[in-house]
């Protein structure tokens, strides 16, 4: 039965922050997020988050996850907030503790961490900076003896550069007996969980340092510098997950992920394009330059020209849109379907073969199939105090520079001369004109500019 304790309960004052620092962002969601995704791959019994400052922020941020929270009151130390969660382990029971701020740890590492058959095994890495990092104490036969932190340790000490991860794991009843036999008695006056170590050493017991393959994936972040090293890496891993999914990156520095991200084959995204949220990208879709899409789903075929921005909106077919063109949520665009540059839908559903090719809005409407808006088209959908929805019919024509005020329905096959403002429906088949009368005044003269 394995149980996982979260030390989420630092402030992180070098972010210089009102959010706590296990909510920094990477790749768009909170380090914290990440972590407990890791942690559910492992189908652990439960997972308990020991919060402090800002514990309200943070027990919100996971209010879906499943997770049960502990609040250490007075912050003493990774020690003092592990005994404050073990009380809701039972004692046989393995446990699994880790930094809240370690996004990019893998399942895999964490298994292997749990695959050793040490009565307490850490995850260390070979740091080529070891700077602020517990270092690992090893006799001369390799077997782990203590953790020296850095402001405890000597001259030599300090020159080991195994370094220890933070990610513990031993049984409950073990760590709480070791736990009631550490003191605060060091530089920083807390009771460090690691002094753990040495006390499992000095009674004979086995102690492993697991050193993860890879260091990166065990890095967590104290500032907004080492935060940025972490979005790099994350980056990184996100870019080469999108081309083993099949996805050609023009240039793979210049594309930004924040979600989640399911691609079909041969998929193309160009330069400078932000992906967020979940997104799911069909067969042979086409992403051009500087475009972002956040939680959309776009059907095989579909083609997006540079700098379109796509929000909660999705294509059911092969289409093409932009470029400089805008998808509001609620956005539904067929098979055929063409939205042109300087466009903007929200809460739309063009059917097959519809067209906005120019410089119009249309929301809270229905485009009916092979209807055609000419350029300037407005759907008034908003009286200052409710919405109202427009319905343009198969086949229909609305000329360039036409406002349509909602509610109101275009028939089948009707035509709408350009410059219209349509305040009533307008029947199928049939043309309909709403403008005033064109006036010249011959005898008119032009103002002229008068001197001050």
């Amino acid at each position: 039965m394995l149980n996982a304790i979260v030390l989420a309960a630092g402030e992180g004052k070098r972010m210089k922050s009102r959010r706590p620092k296990v909510l920094q962002t990477i790749g768009g969601r909170p380090m914290l997020r990440h972590l407990i995704e890791s942690l559910d791959a492992l189908e652990t019994e439960q997972i308990l988050v020991v919060t402090g400052s800002g514990a309200e922020q943070v027990e919100a941020s996971l209010e879906d996850s499943g997770c049960r929270f502990i609040r250490q009151a007075e912050r003493l130390g990774t020690g003092h907030a592990v005994m404050q969660a073990l009380p809701k382990v039972p004692d046989d029971a393995r446990v699994l503790i880790l930094p809240g701020d370690m996004p990019l740890i893998r399942p895999e590492t964490l298994k292997s961490l749990l695959d050793s058959q040490a009565d307490l095994a850490l995850l260390s890495f070979m740091a080529d900076d070891p700077t602020g990092y517990g270092r690992i104490l090893r006799d001369a036969q390799g077997r782990v003896l203590a953790i020296r932190e850095q402001r405890d340790a000597s001259a030599d000490e300090l020159s080991v550069n195994e370094v220890n991860s933070g990610v513990m794991c031993a049984r409950a009843g073990d760590l709480s007996r070791w736990l009631d036999q550490i003191s605060d008695d060091n530089a920083q006056g807390e009771y460090y969980l690691t002094d753990c170590i040495a006390i499992a050493a000095g009674e004979g017991r086995r102690v492993d340092a697991v050193v993860a393959p890879d260091a990166e994936e065990l890095m967590g972040a104290n500032d907004r510098a080492q935060l940025a090293r972490l979005e790099a890496v994350f980056q990184n891993r996100a870019r080469q997950a999108l081309m083993a999914q099949g996805v050609t990156l023009a240039d793979p520095s210049r594309v930004i992920v924040r979600g989640r991200i399911n691609c079909g084959q041969d998929v193309f995204i160009d330069a400078d394009v932000l992906l967020q949220g979940d997104v799911t990208l069909g067969d042979n879709v086409q992403i051009g330059q500087g475009c972002v899409l956040g939680n959309c789903s776009l059907a095989s075929g579909t083609q997006l020209a540079p700098y379109t921005v796509i929000e909660s909106a999705s294509t059911t077919g092969a289409c093409t849109v932009g470029p400089f063109a805008r998808l509001r949520p609620g956005t539904e665009l067929a098979e055929g379907v063409k939205i042109g540059n300087f466009v903007e839908v929200k809460n739309a559903r063009f059917e097959r073969g519809a067209k906005a090719s120019h410089l119009s809005y249309v929301g809270d409407a229905r485009v009916g199939e092979g209807a055609n808006l000419g350029a300037g088209t407005i759907t008034c959908n908003y009286d200052g105090v409710n919405k109202h929805r427009t319905r343009i019919g198969k086949d229909a024509f609305v000329g360039s520079n036409t406002a349509l005020v909602a509610p109101v329905e275009i028939g089948d096959g009707a035509t709408i001369g350009a410059g219209s403002v349509i305040t009533q429906s307008a029947p199928a088949d049939a043309l309909t004109v709403a403008r005033a009368r064109q006036r010249s005044f011959k005898a008119w003269k032009r103002p002229e500019k008068k001197d001050n």
